[in-house]
C-alpha cells in the first residue's frame, strides 16, 4: 500500500512527510520571524538531478543548520527564489533528502531520535567519542549507507565533523566523492551560532541576520584529482581554508559581531 511505502532505510514515507511538516511549522519563525535568513543562490537547487547530489557545508549548530536547509531546498523546489515565504512549500516536501550525523548525537535524547527519522544517515565518529579524542576504524556499513542515500537522493554533510570553525576537512568526505562521483554543492552559512545554542534547539538571541549562500557545483576531476586536491577544494568552497582565518581572525570577527548586537539591543529599548 502507498501509505506504507518506505525509503531505502525502511522509514515509512508518510511518517517522514508528517515529521518534516511538523518540524517545519515549528521552526519556520526561527528563520523568518525571531531571526531572518538571508538566502543566495537557491535557483541552483531547481536544476539539480533527483539523486547523487552531495551538499557540503560549514557547521555551526547540530540541528538548526540542517533544518534551515530543508526549508530552503523545499522552498526552491516549489518555485521560490532566495526566500522561504509562504510555508505551503512544506505540504509536499522532497522526501529523499538525507543528512549525515553522528550516531552519538542522534541518540542523545527523544527529540533527536524523532528528528533522525526525517532523514538522518547516522555514522559513528572515528575521531571523537563522548567529548574525547579517539582513533577508530571507519565502519564500512557507514560508508555503504551514505552511498545508499546518494543513490536514492540528496545528502547533506558537514565535512569538518564539528561546529568549531576552521577545523580540518575529514578525508572520508573526499573518498566518498571519489567513489560515488556526485554533484557537489558547497554551502556557506553564518549567524547560526549567534542565534541558537550549540544544539540548535534553543534560541539564544533574536534579531540576528542569518545567511546561507548556495554555490555552483565544484569542478572535480573524479579520476585524476587526489584526495588532498578534493579536500582543498572543499576547504576553499565552504570558506574554511586556513587562509580565510588569516584574512578574518575569528576572535576579532566575533567581537565585532557581539558589539554590533549590543548596539542593536540598546536601541531596541527605545
Amino acid at each position: 500500500m502507498a501509505l506504507f511505502k518506505r525509503d531505502v532505510f525502511g522509514n515509512i514515507l508518510f511518517l517522514k512527510k508528517m515529521l518534516i511538516r511538523t518540524f517545519g511549522l515549528i521552526s519556520h519563525r526561527r528563520y523568518r520571524g525571531f531571526n531572518e535568513l538571508q538566502i543566495e543562490g537557491s535557483e541552483i537547487i531547481r536544476d539539480l538531478p533527483h539523486n547523487n547530489v552531495l551538499f557540503v557545508s560549514n557547521h555551526q549548530t547540530y540541528f538548526a543548520d540542517v533544518a534551515a536547509m530543508f526549508h530552503v531546498f523545499n522552498a526552491a523546489l516549489s518555485g521560490r527564489v532566495d526566500n522561504i515565504k509562504d510555508i505551503g512549500y512544506l505540504w509536499q516536501p522532497k522526501l529523499n533528502i538525507y543528512f549525515v550525523a553522528a550516531k552519538e548525537t542522534m541518540k542523545s535524547g527523544l527529540l533527536p531520535k524523532i528528528m533522525a527519522y526525517a532523514g538522518s544517515v547516522s555514522i559513528e565518529r572515528t575521531w571523537r567519542e563522548k567529548g574525547k579524542e579517539v582513533k577508530k576504524q571507519v565502519k564500512l556499513s557507514d560508508v555503504s549507507n551514505i552511498t545508499k542515500a546518494l543513490n536514492d537522493g540528496w545528502v547533506i554533510t558537514f565535512p569538518q565533523g564539528t561546529t568549531t570553525p576552521f577545523k580540518p576537512i575529514r578525508r572520508g568526505t573526499a573518498h566518498i566523492i571519489r567513489e560515488n562521483k556526485p554533484i557537489v554543492i558547497p554551502i556557506v552559512i553564518d549567524g547560526f551560532r549567534r542565534s541558537f545554542d550549540k544544539k540548535g534547539l534553543l534560541i539564544k538571541k533574536r534579531g540576528i541576520l542569518q545567511s546561507m549562500v548556495i554555490k555552483q557545483p565544484l569542478e572535480i576531476d573524479y579520476e585524476n584529482d587526489s584526495i588532498k586536491d578534493i579536500v582543498e577544494k572543499i576547504e576553499y568552497a565552504i570558506e574554511q581554508h586556513p587562509s580565510f582565518l588569516k584574512v578574518t581572525p575569528i576572535d576579532e570577527y566575533q567581537k565585532s559581531e557581539d558589539a554590533l548586537n549590543k548596539k542593536r539591543e540598546f536601541w531596541d529599548m527605545y
